[in-house]
């Protein structure tokens, strides 16, 4: 097992695995909504299933909401 952080919490997780993987292991509510940021720089949607997590990696899934005046 290898440690990763999403979203600041620690993870204990098997590699290989993408990112598109990881976002289905948490399973994030309407993935295609969310932007994703690997060790401070963002993802490109289209890279999801390219983009290899690894030992140490901090993941951040950020959600941008609408709304206001």
């Amino acid at each position: 097992m290898s440690k990763i952080k999403v979203n600041n919490e620690e993870q204990e997780v098997t590699l290989p695995l993408s990112l598109s993987e990881l976002i289905k292991l948490n399973k994030v509510l309407q993935p295609d909504m969310v932007s994703v940021q690997l060790n401070g720089n963002f993802v490109l949607k289209e890279d999801f299933d390219s983009a290899a997590i690894n030992e140490g990696d901090e993941v951040d899934f950020l959600y941008f909401m609408g709304g206001g005046r």
